[in-house]
């Protein structure tokens, strides 16, 4: 990911954001974020007031920058082989653009496809794909610690396959 970053970097206008971005990615995407500079008003500003100041510039940048950012996306694409989302974060508060939808295919028992299936039938989601977003958003949301423990352990165990023997050295 660092070659990723370093490139999109290298890419970014310096003044599009005040500090260095992150880019986050999977097989199919990567999604680049950067800071915007908070808005500037009076102190005793209403929470409705900082607000709407926020969301005029995350949309004025949304727009601003549009064209560049479609063409900085099309390079990385056909460069890195995964369509490019972005997101701004502005008061500590994220507001992605676009992140793509990704069909992912799984075979589910029927006890699995009946939780859906009431999800569904609830109201909670509009269909059973839905419905599985909705589990692993939850999922997602209420185990963060212990996903992030298992993405770390993860990382340990691709650094030790990268010093590991590579195919072809073995005799």
């Amino acid at each position: 990911m660092d070659e990723i970053r370093g490139w999109f970097a290298g890419r970014i206008p310096d003044d599009w954001f005040t500090g260095p971005i992150t880019v986050a990615g999977d097989r199919e995407e990567l999604l680049v974020t950067g800071v915007l500079a908070d808005v500037k008003v009076d102190a005793g500003a209403s929470d409705a007031e900082r607000a709407a100041a926020r969301g005029s510039r995350v949309d004025g940048f949304r727009e601003d920058t549009r064209p560049a950012r479609m063409r900085i996306a099309d390079d990385a694409e056909q460069r890195f082989g995964r369509k490019v989302s972005w997101a701004v974060t502005i008061g500590g508060e994220a507001h992605p653009f676009t992140t793509a939808s990704v069909p992912v295919m799984t075979r589910l028992r029927m006890r699995e496809r009946a939780v859906l299936d009431t999800l569904v039938d609830a109201g909670v989601a509009r269909s059973r794909s839905e419905a599985l977003a909705w589990c692993v958003r939850l999922v997602g949301d209420n185990e963060a610690d212990w996903i992030a423990k298992l993405r770390e352990v993860l990382g340990s165990v691709e650094s030790v396959r990268r010093a590991g023997p590579k195919p072809g050295r073995m005799h």
